[in-house]
């Protein structure tokens, strides 16, 4: 687990902004981007792994080009907030592929999940069939993204 407030030189910076933008890059292409030889850069690299702030390389791909048209975010509410309780809606969120992020929150609402659907009809069904028998659900609103503006994509490097 990175340290709360980690500390970064320059080239550290730019590795991890290089790295956000192209994690396909080869150390030699990271190399000369941070004005770095290789096996300086190849360490770098493998510390920030270590240390946990690197955490893994994926390819980023659209939702909608794999058919999921739909995408929600549903506040839910559960009756009891103890742990046992928590950790059982938890445990259960994750086994659910459509559900593809989910953070606890303050306010109003106990958990935000990030759901897909492949059209509306199917959101509904998975929503009053799955979603509503989730354990402890107390309430639940769904509210429909119609434009995407800004996907996540990355991390704000300072």
């Amino acid at each position: 687990m990175p340290s709360s407030d980690p500390e970064f030189d320059a080239q550290d910076l730019a590795l991890l902004r290089a790295l956000q933008n192209n994690a396909r890059l080869t150390v030699a292409q990271l190399a000369e981007e941070i004005r770095l030889s290789s096996s300086p850069t190849w360490r770098r690299v493998k510390r920030l792994e270590e240390d946990g702030i690197v955490t893994g390389y994926r390819a980023a791909l659209d939702r909608r080009a794999l058919g999921w048209g739909v995408l929600a975010f549903i506040a839910v509410s559960i009756e009891d907030h103890g742990d046992e309780a928590a950790k059982a809606f938890e445990m259960a969120v994750d086994d659910l592929a459509e559900i593809v992020a989910c953070w606890s929150v303050s306010g109003d609402s106990d958990f935000l999940l990030q759901v897909v659907g492949r059209d509306l009809d199917s959101y509904a069904d998975f929503a009053m069939t799955t979603i509503r028998r989730l354990p402890g659900i107390k309430a639940m609103r769904t509210i429909f993204t119609l434009k995407e503006i800004k996907p996540p994509t990355a991390w704000p490097i300072p």
